[in-house]
This record gives C-alpha cells, sequence and structure tokens, in this order.
C-alpha cells in the first residue's frame, strides 16, 4: 500500500468532491398521468361522505370478536337481509359488526326482533346526540 503525499492528497480530495457534486440522483422530474374520471370520483364520494351523517340514527350490533369471524357474520348477515346495510368497525380489542341506518327507534326495535331470530346477542345501539 502506497502513503500518499500531502499534495497527492489534496488533489484526490477535490477530484472526489468535483465528482460527486455533479451528482444528482434526487433531482428527476416525474409526470403523472392520471384519468380525469378519477378526480371526479374522489369529489362524488367527498360529496357523499359529507352527507352520510352517522351519529344520528339508530343500529343494531349483531357481532362482536375476531376479524375473520366479524367477515363471516357480515356476508351471512348481507345474505339473509339483502336490504340492510352492515359495516364492521373495530373497536380494541374487537371487530363489531353494525348493521342498519334507522331513524326513530321504534323503526329499529321492529328489525332488531327479526334479527334476533337469526343472531342471538345482538342489541340497540343509540345515535349519539
Amino acid at each position: 500500500m502506497r502513503i500518499l503525499t500531502p499534495s497527492e492528497k489534496i488533489l484526490l480530495t477535490l477530484t472526489m468532491f468535483t465528482c460527486t457534486y455533479n451528482i444528482n440522483a434526487q433531482d428527476q422530474n416525474i409526470t403523472l398521468n392520471q384519468d380525469p374520471k378519477f378526480e371526479q370520483l374522489l369529489n362524488d364520494k367527498r360529496k357523499i361522505n359529507t352527507s352520510i351523517s352517522t351519529n344520528d340514527t339508530y343500529k343494531i350490533q349483531i357481532f362482536s370478536g375476531k376479524s375473520e369471524d366479524a367477515k363471516k357474520t357480515l356476508s351471512g348477515f348481507k345474505r339473509e337481509f339483502s336490504t340492510l346495510d352492515g359495516t364492521i368497525i373495530f373497536n380494541t380489542p374487537n371487530y363489531k359488526v353494525i348493521v342498519g341506518n334507522f331513524k326513530t327507534r321504534i323503526e329499529a326495535e321492529r328489525n332488531l326482533e327479526e334479527i334476533r331470530k337469526k343472531y342471538k346477542s345482538v342489541f340497540l345501539v343509540k345515535p349519539n346526540k
């Protein structure tokens, strides 16, 4: 191994700085081509989300437990009660299956009795007002 003289060290250092100064790996322009329908769908989704008020309706909880069991319960529910919508909500540590959007308590209780024939541990979830 050869030992460099001080002038060779300076020359080598300057050469390295010059070479690295011209490297611009992060300075690239990226052009993204997006379908204009995507922006339209996104705006429609935003309008729908703002129009849905989730806190002023009664709902029915039909399951609370593990994720896989919740998915099975929801798919079975949708097959039997196709007119009612349902969703899975994660509330630590359980996944809950919540169904329906009922404006009145009477409507919710009528559906609760029908659902209770198939699912035993169901109860009414009151709206947050």
